[in-house]
Order: C-alpha cells, then sequence, then structure tokens
C-alpha cells in the first residue's frame, strides 16, 4: 500500500496551443516526452517530476511561478537557453533586481521566464 508523501509530483500546467507548447519544452527547454494520455494531457519527466501540459482553451493567467528548474550553474543555463531563443524577464523592484537575468533571492538565484502559453517558469540555483 502507498503511503504520503508520494515519491513523484506532477506539476500540471494549462495550454492554449498543444502543439506550439510542445514545440517550446521539446526544443527550447529540451525535455523528454514521455507522449500523450488518452485525456489529452502531454507529459514530459524531469528527473522525478512529470510537468504535464493539459488543453486549456482560456489558458491561464497565474501572476506566480507555476514551476521552477533547480540547475547547478544558474549563468550557464540562462547562457544555454538564450542561445535557444529564449528571453527571460528583468526586474528593477524594491527586493527584487535582476542582474544580467538573475537574482540573489537569500539561499539562491533566480531567473524567469515564460512558456509560449504565459506559464511563469524559473530557474533556480541554491547557494546553500
Amino acid at each position: 500500500m502507498a503511503t504520503f508523501p508520494s515519491t513523484e509530483a506532477t506539476c500540471m500546467l494549462p495550454v492554449k496551443d498543444l502543439a506550439r507548447a510542445r514545440r517550446f519544452y521539446e526544443d527550447v527547454l529540451g525535455l523528454g516526452a514521455e507522449g500523450e494520455r488518452p485525456d489529452g494531457k502531454f507529459v514530459y519527466r524531469c528527473g522525478d517530476t512529470r510537468i504535464a501540459l493539459f488543453p486549456k482553451p482560456e489558458g491561464t493567467k497565474a501572476e506566480h511561478t507555476a514551476l521552477s528548474f533547480r540547475v547547478d550553474d544558474i549563468a550557464a543555463a540562462v547562457a544555454a537557453l538564450q542561445g535557444r531563443g529564449l528571453r527571460f524577464a528583468d526586474y528593477d523592484l524594491p527586493g527584487l533586481k535582476t542582474v544580467d537575468h538573475v537574482c540573489v533571492l537569500g539561499a539562491e538565484k533566480a531567473a524567469w521566464f515564460e512558456d509560449t502559453e504565459g506559464n511563469i517558469l524559473c530557474l533556480h540555483e541554491d547557494l546553500a
């Protein structure tokens, strides 16, 4: 019998245009596809996490980070993704300022971007 907490989690991301979103997740982010599910979701694997894109005609308007990818070297990851055409957000707010697209937040560095569907995604590097 399985107990909670589970050993895996799936992040569910709504998308307006599944084909467009798939191109982004596969070609820009380079995620490996697990494939389409009978209910219309398309699933990717990232370590022990699954990312499921599901069609939602009205999309999403979350104003928070929906998914964050931990990386070992955020500057190298930012440069690699920019090389694939990804555009990062820059901020200059009290307590949140990016330099070269990266912000230091306590014990981590972070950089934000949007997918083709408006979901806010993040890269983060643990400092400790």
